[in-house]
């Protein structure tokens, strides 16, 4: 039997060397724990935590962030990409990027940020094949077509019959198609030349200015969906928040601009900086 321990009545009881002993690794074990619980902290809570999907985080935050790191270079920030929404009551998360629809109701200080339309788009090196031309939406027949997969029909408006339907083909069949989990796996295939995607402005905004994607024709239509950005309730009175808020009103008004973009309906304007 260890030296640690004795059996009496069926029960075990350190011996004084155990004790010893648990009381030294305890203290160990305690000073461990304590040390995980910091560093689980300072990963959970940097300067400013954004949470947004991961289709935006990737196709429209992430590119942007160095013009708000430029004007604010002492602000940390964490992107949290999770297409679940985290609740904002619960401390971890400062602001909220959601995708909402016109019937979503938002709080009071909800800043909207842009609606949604939806369009083709394709490389440069498919537009310009002579051999498989997009002139008009019976083209697509000639192309394969890149699908987000939903197989349970939840966002039918990011897909193809939705905008085949509203553009005149809803019988058409494409020349093949490849279906992917996320979007921004869509919008990569577009990139690689491996077929045709139904883009989504803005998150495509950058990628068509870059000449990386082309539109082939200018069928379109406007979702029933949009962004808002969402304050925390803990940290609506933080200067870096509210800086960051005004960050992203500015950026969205701009692209509104650009692109003939309504705001998301439901929300009001950036709120303003707390007095000091």
């Amino acid at each position: 039997m260890s030296r640690c321990s004795s059996a009496a009545h069926r029960a075990l009881k350190l011996t004084p060397e155990g004790e010893a002993f648990h009381r030294e690794i305890g203290a160990h074990l305690q000073g461990i724990a304590r040390a995980a619980e910091s560093a689980g902290s300072a990963r959970r809570s940097p300067g400013l935590t954004v949470t947004t999907t991961v289709s935006f985080a990737s196709l429209w935050l992430i590119p942007r962030l160095p013009r708000f790191r430029a004007t604010h270079p002492d602000v940390e920030v964490y992107v949290s990409a999770d297409d679940r929404n985290v609740d904002l009551t619960r401390g971890e998360v400062d602001v909220a990027i959601r995708y909402v629809s016109r019937e979503t109701k938002l709080p009071h200080d909800a800043v909207p940020m842009f609606g949604e339309r939806m369009l083709p788009v394709v490389s440069p090196d498919v537009a310009r094949d002579p051999r498989t031309p997009l002139k008009r939406p019976a083209d697509l027949a000639r192309h394969v077509l890149l699908h987000l997969d939903d197989p349970e029909g939840r966002v039918p408006w990011l897909n193809w019959p939705a905008w085949l339907a509203a553009n005149g083909e809803p019988g058409l069949k494409p020349a093949g198609a490849l279906r992917f989990t996320l979007y921004d796996q869509v919008v990569q295939a577009a990139v690689g030349g491996q077929g045709v995607a139904l883009g989504r402005l803005p998150l495509i905004a950058e990628l068509l200015r870059e000449g990386r994607l082309v539109a082939p024709f200018p069928k379109r239509y406007d979702s029933e969906r949009g962004y808002v950005a969402l304050t925390a309730p803990h940290a609506g009175a933080r200067e870096d928040v509210v800086g960051f808020v005004r960050w992203l009103d500015a950026e969205a008004a701009s692209m509104r601009g650009q692109l003939g973009l309504v705001p998301a309906a439901g929300a009001r304007s950036a709120r303003r900086a707390p007095r000091r």
